[in-house]
């Protein structure tokens, strides 16, 4: 299995990036009675970019199944600054599941957790047999990098990555993939609404994990610190403790990839099928689908 790898795929964040790069010009396109299809035809297009760029064996998506996770059970406005799903993108969440099984791409998911915590259990129940590759937007997911497992990060526009290593997240970030979370847990998320330590943004962040390690480091060292920084932390212990919780990607999910059913093997009839129902059949010529 030494040559072998496993792509898993940040599935939610592909089918939201797919959606407004198309949306935001205003054409949204459909099918000829109306169903929308913009996010899925893109999402169709990065996957098989990526796929041909860093040649997986096998591979596997991950989704969010609901907003209710043990991270809301915590802390109640978890990503609830979110705004809903545009009314274009709703009926494209089960189709695109449809397009994934028709291609032979397992999805999977597990309720009370989110695709994040998916992937982390997987890539480190796969990563001792084989290479993992992480495809998503979210850089959340540097905290999952050690040496086989890399992070590629979409970038504006198709074919736009950049591949996240030990080596490179050092280099980018002077930082270790754990490290990723006690900066979380200092500064703080906008995007899934969690608040860090009140006053400590990411240049204070970056610069406490590198000095002292840990968030233990840091704590062990209070009296090292300026008294305004030393205030904050000591006044946002609570939430400090608990953004860590929230930051960090649970690795023991109750989740299984078979290794059999992600292998990479198109079959031509089953996609055709499928890509005609929903008129997107421009797409099989770049997937060799179809094609003799």
């Amino acid at each position: 299995m030494k040559d072998q790898k496993i792509m898993l795929v940040d599935g939610m964040a592909l089918l939201f990036r797919a959606y407004y790069a198309t949306a935001q010009s205003g054409y949204i396109r459909r099918t000829k009675s109306g169903i929308p299809t913009n996010a899925i035809y893109g999402f169709v297009r990065y996957l098989w970019d990526a796929v041909q760029l860093y040649n997986p064996t096998h591979i596997a998506c991950c989704w969010d199944v609901s907003s209710k996770t043990f991270r809301t059970e915590e802390f109640a406005a978890y990503k609830g600054n979110r705004s809903a799903a545009p009314d274009d993108l709703i009926p494209q969440f089960d189709l695109i599941l449809e397009v994934t099984e028709s291609m032979g791409i397992p999805n999977l998911s597990a309720p009370g957790y989110e695709a994040d915590d998916c992937i982390g259990t997987i890539s480190r129940e796969l990563e001792a047999d084989m290479e993992v590759l992480i495809l998503t937007g979210d850089h959340d997911m540097l905290q999952l990098v050690d040496e086989r497992t890399s992070v590629i990060i979409m970038k504006k526009g198709y074919g736009n990555y950049k591949v996240y290593t030990p080596e490179s997240l050092m280099e980018e970030k002077e930082l270790t993939p754990a490290q990723i979370i006690d900066m979380k847990a200092l500064m703080g998320d906008a995007s899934d609404n969690y608040p860090g330590v009140k006053g400590i943004g990411e240049k204070t962040a970056i610069k406490l994990v590198k000095e002292y390690g840990t968030i233990a480091g840091i704590l062990e060292n209070l009296d090292q610190l300026t008294p305004s920084i030393r205030t904050k932390i000591e006044n946002g212990l609570d939430m400090l403790h608990m953004s860590h919780r929230l930051a960090a990607i649970h690795r023991e999910v109750p989740v299984v990839c078979s290794l059999d059913a992600s292998l990479l093997l198109l079959e031509d009839d089953i996609i055709l099928t499928k890509f005609e129902e929903l008129e997107i059949k421009s797409l099989c010529s770049m997937l060799g689908v179809g094609v003799f």
